[in-house]
């Protein structure tokens, strides 16, 4: 029986770069996004669009999709960068980073975590953004700060998940060339993700709730 993968934000970037490389493994591949692409559509995936991991209602469409699946490796993608600066705060943006980077993943794991399997794995894609002791240049308060919240968050989920034995991965894939960075970056979408994979499968319960580098490199809180 192959083993299962649910990924949030599958439609594009890394996240479609997990779906085509999970499922050349042979996973069968939950692939959720607010809009299918037709990369993805073309993929073999099986696809749950309509799901804005942000809303209550894009939550509970995902769950009811889900429903009665067994799932060995929940990957939570979905992610938002927007751009504040000191003196041109906006708020509202900060919130729906928070929404959507922090307080999502947590969601999503919390809804579903009655359905993943023993020694099942749950990886966060986070940033070194949210690293405060890597912070020299400040700015991007709203992916800062929700990046370091969803950070705490994951360090939780590791211990609250290992008697169950399941493990957490909290990882930074890199300065990715992807449309939410406006394609300016040191490695493509596909590379990051054969780099986070690789993070995923050294993942187990002695290293859960770690902060690392999709290259291998542990980063600092």
């Amino acid at each position: 029986m192959s083993k299962t993968v649910v990924i949030t934000g599958a439609n594009r970037g890394i996240g479609l770069s997990f779906t085509q490389l999970y499922l050349q493994r042979g996973y069968t591949v939950y692939a959720a996004c607010r809009s299918a692409s037709p990369e993805l559509e073309g993929s073999g995936a099986r696809i749950i669009d309509g799901v804005d991991v942000g809303t209550d209602e894009g939550l509970k469409h995902l769950v009811n999709a889900l429903e009665g699946v067994s799932i060995d490796l929940l990957i939570n993608n979905a992610g938002i960068l927007r751009d504040e600066r000191l003196g041109q705060l906006d708020i509202k943006t900060i919130r729906d980073q928070f929404e959507v980077n922090a307080l999502a993943p947590l969601r999503v794991t919390e809804a579903l975590v009655a359905q993943l399997s023993d020694d099942a794995k749950v990886a966060l894609i986070t940033s070194r953004m949210g690293s405060i002791a890597d912070n020299t240049s400040g700015g991007r308060y709203g992916y800062r700060m929700s990046k370091a919240a969803l950070n705490a968050a994951g360090v939780s989920l590791a211990c609250d998940l290992k008697d169950r034995g399941i493990a957490v991965a909290i990882l930074h894939p890199g300065l990715v060339g992807t449309e939410m960075i406006g394609g300016h970056g040191d490695i493509t979408p596909d590379e990051a993700a054969e780099r986070l994979v690789a993070r995923i499968d050294e993942l187990n319960l002695q290293n859960t709730g770690t902060f690392w580098h999709s290259n291998g490199q542990q980063l600092p809180w």
